[in-house]
């Protein structure tokens, strides 16, 4: 018999009668180690603080109080997201068989099992035992990818595809989203179009029609996706990728039309609403786009990852309209019910300054957007997008040096994805090619000043400090032979120094590669390339 005393549960579930049925079972298949949450915000909470084995969530959460908000498929489109949970988690949604047929049909973050109420305690304990079993199939190659060592984790996936005849196809999954991780797309078409030469199988389908996108094969990842949608209408993910295909073709009304029809499915997903909102806004649909945004307000209410910047595309959508005195309500609801840090300061600003534009308030748009500059100064956590928007709106109203100052922190910002190229182009959009020119000026003074302070902590010793500098400035200057050159050089010594570290590696060999196709001759490539496979050889790591 399968021992199960070593599972920490978290069991999610508003109704305290059925919170105690679930430990009494739980309890008898020799499970007991758990803990409990009554509701979507107790859970992250509880999910924030440790990790869990296995978690038991009802699916209907909405008897956990004023603060409840979210179903247990959201919450756990939240967990996902923001990577609370990993690959080696067992979720488990608990519903009824009403529920169960409607949230299937339109799943597209699909737990790891549905429980049909009523159940018994012998259905419970053979569903946990059955998804424990599949588990340790995994496990492995679970834990090489925790690591960040995925060249062993293909290796491992590659294994368990050859001991493990039943789990292939997902062993296969998990190799070609490796490979994507690494930016190895070719291989990972390779594997997906393997998949779908024996089975139809709509995950496949998606992965290959995505890593067509990433290549640029926008016609061909079209037609894959517009397919797949034609044999499963209710395969929701499809359409988004569906609508950024007509995005780059251009046709946005079309990109719209393939969200709406998303929406209408499945209307819970809060970040496709988001993106229809910012679509429909774009084309002028200002109708759609005031909808979308009041259901992303409404539905993020109770969510621990609730983002303000909402607020301040339903205000903007509202301007828009020309609805002032409703968008001055949604400002007082965001001064009401969000506060406390400086990202939320600087979109009360942001949207405070819009609707004094709108109204012909030029002095006191200025003033909120001076205040919002300086919050973002300060903030962590707000998006490139907005930042942007921002440079933009200060550049509208002449403020040049808050834009620099704006765009400078999206460039400094080593998360963001953002480009020279696209932050250069908000200026010369704006009719201002000369602040782009200040502004490149600028950041090439801070690379050079950047690589001065990772030679300095090199010098000292710091080589943790001095590859964190050079991945700044590899952030600023990504085709810069001399900072991919120094950021190699300082990888490698960290790793002489301080152990193995698969994801360091990684960034070391591709800025090798990149070297060598910019720059083929540069005397510092044998030297560094010998180095990179030395340090592999010490630590007994396959090439």
């Amino acid at each position: 018999m399968q021992d199960n005393s070593n599972l920490s549960v978290l069991v999610i579930d508003p109704n305290p009668g059925m919170r105690g049925s679930l430990q009494n079972m739980l309890t008898q298949s020799s499970i007991t180690k758990i803990d409990f949450a009554v509701n979507a915000s107790t859970a992250i909470k509880q999910v924030d603080k440790r990790k869990y084995d296995l978690i038991l969530c009802e699916y209907d959460l909405e008897g956990g109080g004023a603060e409840s908000g979210q179903d247990g498929q959201q919450l756990l489109e939240d967990m996902r997201h923001h990577k609370l949970i990993g690959l080696g988690t067992i979720f488990i949604i608990i519903t009824s068989e009403g529920v169960y047929s409607k949230v299937v049909s339109a799943a597209e973050l699909t737990p790891t099992d549905y429980i049909l109420k009523p159940f018994t305690v012998d259905t419970l304990s053979v569903r946990i035992n059955r998804a424990i079993e599949r588990r340790a199939v995994f496990l492995p190659t679970y834990h090489l990818i925790g690591q960040g060592n995925l060249r062993e984790a293909i290796k491992s996936a590659a294994a368990g595809e050859a001991s493990h005849p039943r789990h292939v196809a997902d062993f296969a999954r998990l190799r070609a989203d490796m490979h994507v991780t690494l930016g190895e797309l070719p291989q990972a078409e390779d594997i997906y179009t393997d998949i779908l030469a024996s089975k139809s199988i709509g995950w496949a389908s998606l992965g290959l029609a995505r890593v067509l996108f990433a290549q640029d094969k926008i016609e061909e990842a079209e037609a894959v996706v517009t397919k797949l949608i034609e044999d499963n209408p209710k395969f929701m993910a499809a359409y988004d990728l569906l609508a950024k295909c007509h995005e780059m073709n251009g046709a946005a009304y079309r990109a719209q039309k393939t969200l709406e029809e998303a929406v209408a499915i499945s209307p819970h997903m809060v970040r496709r609403l988001r993106r229809l909102g910012e679509v429909a806004l774009e084309a002028g649909d200002v109708v759609v786009a005031e909808k979308s945004f009041k259901q992303v307000v409404s539905k993020s209410k109770y969510s621990e990852f609730r983002d303000p910047e909402d607020h301040v595309k339903l205000v903007k959508t509202l301007l828009k309209k020309g609805d002032a005195n409703q968008a001055g309500s949604v400002i007082r609801d965001m001064e009401k019910s969000l506060r406390g840090n400086a990202a939320i300061d600087a979109c009360k600003a942001v949207s405070v300054a819009l609707l004094h534009e709108s109204a012909g308030n030029t002095s006191a748009a200025v003033t909120e957007l001076n205040a919002a500059v300086a919050a973002v100064r300060l903030s962590k956590g707000l998006s490139s997008d907005f930042k942007m928007g921002l440079a933009r709106t200060c550049l509208s109203n002449r403020l040049d040096n808050a834009a620099a100052e704006v765009m400078l922190t999206v460039m400094n910002d080593v998360d963001s994805n953002v480009s020279m190229q696209d932050a250069m182009s908000v200026f010369v959009k704006a009719g201002r090619p000369d602040l782009a020119e200040g502004m490149n000026s600028r950041l090439m003074t801070q690379v050079r000043e950047l690589l001065d302070l990772a030679a300095e902590k090199g010098n000292m010793g710091d080589v943790k400090g001095a590859v964190q500098t050079l991945l700044e400035a590899q952030h600023m200057a990504p085709k810069n032979v001399q900072v991919m050159l120094a950021l190699a050089k300082a990888i490698l010594r960290q790793l002489e120094d301080l152990g193995w570290d698969h994801p360091l590696a990684e960034v070391c060999i591709s800025q090798i590669e990149a070297v060598r196709k910019t720059d083929p001759g540069n005397p510092l490539l044998p030297g560094l390339t010998e180095d990179y496979h030395g340090a592999q050889r010490k630590y007994g790591i396959s090439s």
